[in-house]
């Protein structure tokens, strides 16, 4: 793509454009990394009570994998910020939002396997029903169709139009 490809629709520099996208990216981040924190710290707190030494071996296995999804999407989600830091003022931007991009994206995507897991989990406990896998990917298709399947549908649609 050339420079002035990707000056369509806007009047700003590699620069410019990078403060932008960067600004909305940590706007983007600042919602997710707080659902995450919040759902980490409930975690944190499970094994802690009574109950879980009551818990069936197979839900304490499905409990430390949640609490390490929690872990791990709690890092990728908080990895633009460090990385932002350690490479402020070294005129690398472009490139740093590029990768805070993509931290965020798999911080998202493991987001999205601990809130399964968390469900998964919890249903498990609440109820031992049959139905408890389907409702769990009942939410999950839902929440994979308004992250990922809706905001790559409209981008597709709306970025592959004759004169866009």
């Amino acid at each position: 793509m050339t420079q002035e490809e990707r000056r369509t629709g806007r009047d700003e520099s590699d620069e410019e454009r990078a403060d932008r996208m960067w600004g909305e990216l940590i706007q983007e981040v600042r919602v997710a990394q707080t659902g995450v924190q919040i759902l980490f710290g409930f975690l944190l707190t499970v094994v802690f009570t009574p109950k879980y030494e009551q818990l069936e071996h197979a839900n304490q296995v499905l409990y430390l994998v949640t609490v390490v999804l929690g872990a791990t999407a709690t890092g990728a989600l908080i990895g633009p910020v460090s990385l932002h830091r350690l490479v402020s003022g070294r005129s690398v931007k472009p490139q740093a939002v590029r990768w805070a991009s993509r931290m965020t994206f798999v911080g998202l995507v493991l987001l999205l396997a601990t809130m399964t897991a968390a469900l998964l989990l919890i249903l498990r406990v609440a109820t031992h029903d049959a139905y408890v896998p389907w409702l769990v990917a009942g939410v999950v298709t839902w929440y994979l169709l308004c992250w990922f399947v809706l905001p790559l549908w409209a981008r597709q649609r709306d970025t592959s139009r004759p004169g866009r």
